[in-house]
Parts: C-alpha cells; sequence; structure tokens
C-alpha cells in the first residue's frame, strides 16, 4: 500500500513533532510557512518541498492527501477551511479555532467537501486517562460526583518574548486555548457538557506582555448533576508543578496527576483495581519550557487507520467545537465580572 502523503502547514515548535511522526509513518511532501527561513528549514531537514504561503503549496501539490494545520491559533479556521475546499483532509493542532463561530464553519466545510477533520487531542492516549475513561464508561465508578482540574504551568515572560503571538488576544486566544485547552477537553471527554459555568480570571505577573489572565479559577455543574472545579495557572515558580484530573464517583476514586496528566497518582474502586498500564511517553521538549505528553504518533495512526481501513476518527470535529464552547463560556463569565 503506498503511504499517505500529507502536507504541513506552519513551521513552529510543535511542527517538528508532526513532521517527525509523518516521515516515520507516512510521507512528508510539502512544508509551508510565511516565514521563509523557516519553511526552508523544515524542507532540508525534513525533505520536502517548500512554501511560503497556503496557495501556492494547494495550487503545486494537487496529490496531498491530508493537510497538518500547525498554524497560530486565529488561522486554524481559515487555512483549514482553504484545504477542505482544494478537496484535502485535514489534521488541526489545538485548539481547533478560538470561537465556536468558526469551528461551525470548519465543519460546515467539512461535510460539503466530503473529507475528514481530524482535531489533535492527544492527552486522551495516556495511558492512565484511557484507562479512567474505560472504567467510567464501564460504569465502575457509579454516579459521578464532581471532578477538580488543577493545572498548575510555568510560561514566563521570555516564553511570550520568543514568540510574535503567543499573549496576544486576537491571535492566541487567551491561556486556556493554547496551554490548556487538551484538559478541558478530557473533561467534556470524561464526564460530558456543561450546565453551568463561572469563572474569574486575573493577570497578575504577566500584564506587561500578555493581553489575557494568567490566572483563573472556575466552578460549574454537568448536565448530569455533577460539580467540577478548575484551577489554573501559569506562574507556576520557575516549572511546571502539575496537571491533574480527580473524579469522585460514588463507587471509587480516581486521580490523574503528575505534570502532564501522565501518573496514576491514586485509586480507590470498588471490587476493581486499575493495573498494568503502559509507560505514559515523555513531554513535548521545547528548550526552556515543557507542554502536554508527546502522543502525536497515536493520533497520526489514528488518521491513516481512518483514510486507509474505515477506522473512527478518535477526536472529531463536533468535540473539537465543544471544547471551544465550554473555554467561550469560561471566558464570557470571566468578561462579565470586569
Amino acid at each position: 500500500m503506498n503511504k499517505l502523503k500529507f502536507a504541513l502547514i506552519g513551521c513552529g515548535r510543535i511542527a517538528y513533532r508532526h513532521a517527525e511522526i509523518i516521515n516515520n509513518i507516512a510521507e512528508l511532501k510539502a512544508v509551508c510557512d510565511i516565514k521563509k527561513d523557516r519553511a526552508d528549514e523544515f524542507a532540508v531537514k525534513f525533505n520536502a518541498k517548500k512554501f511560503y504561503t497556503i496557495e501556492s503549496l494547494i495550487e503545486n501539490e494537487k496529490d496531498i492527501d491530508v493537510i497538518s494545520v500547525c498554524t497560530p491559533n486565529s488561522f486554524h479556521s481559515n487555512h483549514t477551511i482553504q484545504a477542505l475546499k482544494a478537496g484535502i483532509n485535514v489534521l488541526c493542532e489545538k485548539p481547533m479555532a478560538i470561537s465556536v463561530d468558526e469551528c461551525k464553519k470548519m465543519m460546515i466545510e467539512a461535510d460539503l467537501s466530503g473529507k475528514d477533520l481530524f482535531i489533535v487531542k492527544q492527552n486522551r492516549f495516556n495511558p492512565p486517562v484511557a484507562a479512567l475513561k474505560n472504567i467510567i464508561d464501564d460504569g465502575r465508578l457509579g454516579k459521578i460526583l464532581n471532578a477538580e482540574l488543577n493545572c498548575f504551568w510555568n510560561r514566563n515572560d521570555e516564553y511570550y518574548r520568543q514568540s510574535d503571538w503567543k499573549g496576544r488576544k486576537a491571535i492566541d486566544g487567551g491561556t486556556l486555548f493554547t496551554q490548556f485547552s487538551h484538559f478541558i477537553d478530557l473533561l467534556y471527554w470524561l464526564i460530558g457538557d456543561f450546565k453551568t459555568l463561572d469563572a474569574i480570571g486575573k493577570n497578575f505577573i504577566h500584564n506587561k506582555i500578555v493581553e489575557f489572565e494568567d490566572t483563573g479559577v472556575v466552578i460549574g455543574e454537568f448536565l448530569n448533576g455533577a460539580l467540577c472545579t478548575i484551577n489554573y495557572t501559569v506562574n507556576s515558580f520557575k516549572q511546571n508543578m502539575e496537571g491533574s484530573i480527580t473524579v469522585f464517583g460514588e463507587n471509587g476514586t480516581v486521580k490523574i496527576g503528575g505534570q502532564y496528566l501522565n501518573v496514576l497518582e491514586y485509586q480507590a474502586i470498588d471490587g476493581y483495581k486499575i493495573e498494568g498500564l503502559a509507560v505514559s511517553r515523555p513531554a513535548n521538549d521545547y528548550g526552556f519550557y515543557q507542554g502536554s505528553m508527546s502522543n502525536h504518533e497515536k493520533v497520526y495512526e489514528n488518521v491513516i487507520e481512518v483514510l486507509t481501513k474505515e477506522g473512527t476518527i478518535a477526536a472529531n470535529a463536533f468535540e473539537g467545537m465543544k471544547t471551544v464552547e465550554i473555554i467561550e463560556r469560561i471566558y464570557k463569565s470571566m468578561e462579565s465580572k470586569q
């Protein structure tokens, strides 16, 4: 079987991970970035053709099966729609977009084109997260009572200075979009949608360089009646401290923690024990800071399975939109208090 042919739009930090995986399990035919030096570097490193606009890539490369969109957040919608209009499947990095309206436009275009739209949600593949999902779906925890999400990371001024878009509201969207959208996705994936959300946010120490909150506190109620708290910050001193989800059910309690939701820290389940978990992969390492778990190879394996073996999309566009919707609701609640 011929390998699927991919193109990569956006040659920033996370794109390296995408490009490495593509060349391991498929074929990276082309890369694109408006910053010519980045496109040039990627083209040489990954033996791919280079383009400086998505329009020129689409016009000149007619046999691309999938375009991976790794551009800044606010461009995800436009670049995805351009690729879908050209009849190309899309894998879009998180967040799907920074507004529900943009997500809906992406979904409409996917329907019109008949092409698949995949959203990167690699933390779903973390072994303890997948195990928690299974026991919740199997009913082993019984009625879910509440969930606690803690996201305590460090993003210092240097992190924002090295970027021409991070920290800018119109392009970045906010801390929940760029740092913690994966965590919000997991709440939705594990427990369901929210009935109510109330939040307050503050920019304590990044106000000279970031246009939105660096810390937030959220309380909510899921549609199933379970309660939820979300505590997040990028002010953890010097380094990432914790990324955790604790789920309390009538028949059990489970906490997944570590810095990146990679450690099964606690379990007490009636008549059951989670055992034999695979070793979690390391976090994405960007030099002076780290991101979420590096499970992108699982994402790409799913893309290939769907396109070649009629598999099921692991994280579809509707789920991507729901994450954006929840974040949008949280930010609207914050704005109402200003």
